[in-house]
């Protein structure tokens, strides 16, 4: 008699689409609990930048992989992977239903999918011919290296996440197949899973993203970012990469002003917006849904993903 497959269920999507309401909503209908798909989401003390669900709305459905490291701890898409699939476990054996919610392509795809990270191994002395190499020339003239062999993940990875973009170059160098190419090969998934990602109009989710860059700075962005300075973090720690959180700094250390920074954090969460549609538009599996408001009835498309879910899960 073969096992069941384990149930999961996922929302993506772009920064500021609406992911998070929907997923309570879903959860509480589906005895669901929710994993954050958010890379940034893991580091304490780091709420308003990253849009963590209020306390509020954690006590309404539990959530997972939020809080876990202090921000000059590293934590990896690997360890998002080990962590996740750990967590998918013990929910079903829980009958609760795992219900993946974010916006980092990569996290989500490792943990969904037969993702292996280990396969290509490491070479620290052609990474740090990278990183010579970067800082003589730029970040850009490396991303164009990548963008030379493997547009894809060039095309999906900013120039500044230059880790990444140097990973991209290593596994190259190391197996002489691209990133892109060992993530094909890694299309299975392990589990029963449902994927729905939200859209919407560009300009519609751009003046979104615009509201809610100001409504973070209202709430005390700025203020975040000087506490987390003065408990001794850093521009170069990962967790400091993260939007909204690098610009203020600049910010702070004299370098732009308050309303440049602001502007820079707003076009920055843009133009990550639509990376992150370029990465979930070539993964498979995903079904569709629209939400921009004014077009369509927003309670057909929930009871249109319901029905999927009841079909998928019950």
């Amino acid at each position: 008699m073969l096992e069941k497959m384990q149930d999961v269920f996922a929302i993506v999507g772009p920064t500021s689409v609406g992911k998070t309401a929907l997923s309570l909503r879903l959860a509480r209908d589906f005895n669901g609990e929710i994993i954050s798909g958010d890379s940034m989401q893991v580091y304490r003390g780091m709420d308003i930048g990253t849009a963590k669900a209020s306390h509020e709305e954690r006590a309404l459905v539990p959530h997972h992989l939020i809080d876990i490291c202090s921000p000059d701890e590293e934590f990896s898409a690997a360890d998002f992977q080990s962590r996740t699939r750990v967590l998918i476990e013990g929910l079903n054996l829980r009958g609760k239903l795992p219900m993946i919610v974010g916006g980092t392509g990569l996290y989500v795809q490792a943990a969904l999918y037969n993702y292996e990270f280990s396969q290509a191994g490491e070479n620290p002395k052609y990474r740090q011919q990278l990183l010579d190499f970067a800082q003589e020339n730029g970040s850009e003239a490396l991303h164009n290296r990548l963008a030379e062999i493997d547009p894809v993940t060039a095309g999906r990875l900013h120039a500044n996440d230059e880790k990444r973009v140097i990973r991209a170059l290593e596994i190259y160098h190391l197996t002489g197949r691209t990133m892109a190419e060992h993530q094909n090969r890694s299309r299975t998934s392990p589990y029963n899973l449902l994927m729905i990602g939200l859209t919407m109009d560009r300009a519609v989710l751009y003046e979104r993203i615009n509201l809610r860059v100001d409504k973070m700075v209202a709430e005390g962005l700025i203020e975040e970012v000087q506490s987390l300075l003065h408990l001794g973090c850093t521009s170069g720690m990962r967790s400091m990469q993260a939007l909204g959180y690098k610009e203020i700094i600049m910010y702070l250390e004299g370098k732009s002003s308050r309303e440049e920074a602001i502007e820079l954090v707003k076009k920055k969460t843009r133009n990550f917006a639509k990376r992150q549609l370029t990465w979930f538009r070539a993964m498979k599996d995903i079904i569709w849904f629209d939400v921009t408001p004014g077009r369509g009835n927003p309670e057909r498309t929930y009871q249109r993903i319901y029905e999927l879910m009841e079909g998928k899960f019950r």
